[in-house]
Formats: structure tokens, sequence, C-alpha cells
């Protein structure tokens, strides 16, 4: 998955069942080790709370080395994974999520557990706004100088845009551009290179 969503801020939201409070927090996080340090945090910020449950997809969302979820004691499979479930039908991607349980006194069951996890992941996804996320590369073209104004009209029509240009014997160009663009050039563009950032 070449394009996908991440948070533009820290949010958090607190719903109630049975005089439980169960406080999710969602944030953006780039990488496993942002992840881990975001839930310390809760941890601290709420050392006398009962559970800090939570599910993280740390980059892309189609890279499982930057997957994990725990139910932080609870039964298993009644917290962490369920949370982890919403994400992964929502597009998200860089997004740790943590819910802090104050339990109230009664047992809610794994069943009741479930939908308590899994409704306050999702009220807290409903409140975080998003916004796009772009893979893109970096290409270099040599060019004569003729050919500069058309090609730089075409990068930037992609969605592109150029970082460096180099004036010599010829026009050399190198430009941002999203991954999945294919740029149409004339012949007599030269490719330099191209790599995925």
């Amino acid at each position: 998955m070449t394009n996908y969503r991440v948070p533009t801020d820290t949010v958090h939201t607190e719903i109630e069942i049975k005089r439980s409070r169960f406080i999710a927090y969602l944030a953006h996080t780039q990488g496993n080790t942002q992840s881990k340090a975001f839930i310390d945090q809760l941890k601290l910020q709420y050392p006398d709370a009962r559970h800090h449950c939570y599910a993280f997809m740390a980059g892309n969302p189609s890279d499982s080395n930057q997957y994990g979820y725990s139910d932080d004691g609870e039964p298993s499979g009644t917290a962490g994974k369920p949370m982890f479930t919403h994400l992964q039908h929502s597009d998200i991607g860089e997004v740790c999520i943590v819910v802090v349980r104050y339990f109230g006194g009664t047992k809610l069951g794994t069943g009741g557990l479930v939908r308590a996890y899994s409704d306050a992941t999702k009220a807290v996804i409903e409140k975080a706004q998003f916004k796009t996320f772009i893979q893109t590369k970096i290409i270099k073209l040599s060019m004569g100088f003729s050919l500069e104004a058309d090609v730089r009209r075409k990068i930037e029509v992609s969605g592109g845009s150029i970082v460096t240009a180099e004036y010599s014997n010829s026009v050399i160009l190198e430009a941002c551009i999203p991954e999945e663009i294919k740029l149409e050039l004339p012949h007599s563009v030269d490719w330099l290179s191209k790599s995925a950032i």
C-alpha cells in the first residue's frame, strides 16, 4: 500500500461502561520505538489504572514488522486484538492507540470487554483528524535546455516538486514525485536514477 491515512495530532476520548472508565488515546507514531514510548508515557500518566491495552501500526499498514498489540492483563484476545482489528480495517498507518482502563467493580465478561475496547477504539478513530500519506521517490533526469520547461511542468502536474537543478552542458533535475506516478517524458530525456524514499 503506497497511500494511506496518518493522524495529524494526538486525540483522546472516554467511554464508561458499568462504572469502568475506558480512556482511549490515538497518536501519530513513526516506528515501533515511538509507539512504545507513547505507551510508556501513558503508563506514567495513569500509574493507578488497572490496564493499559494498546494496538499499533507504526508504519505502512502493509508492513507487519511494525505491528503490535497487547491485552495488558485483560483476558487473552479481549482488548489488543479487537483494537488492532479496527486499525486493520481503517486504512491508517503510523498510528498507536492506547486504551487505559479503570475497573469500576463490575466484571464485563469476555464479550463485554471485546465490545468495550472495540467501542473505545472506534470512538477515538472517529474523533481523530487524518491526512493522506503519499509514498514518494526521488528521480534524477538529464536533458537539453529546450526541454527543461516542459519537464518541470510534467513533474508539477504529477504532484511532484523539483529538489535541485544543475546547469552545465545540459540540465540535471532532481525531483520528488509520488511513487505510483509514471512520468511520460520525451525520449531525449535521460533517467540518471530513481529511488523510493
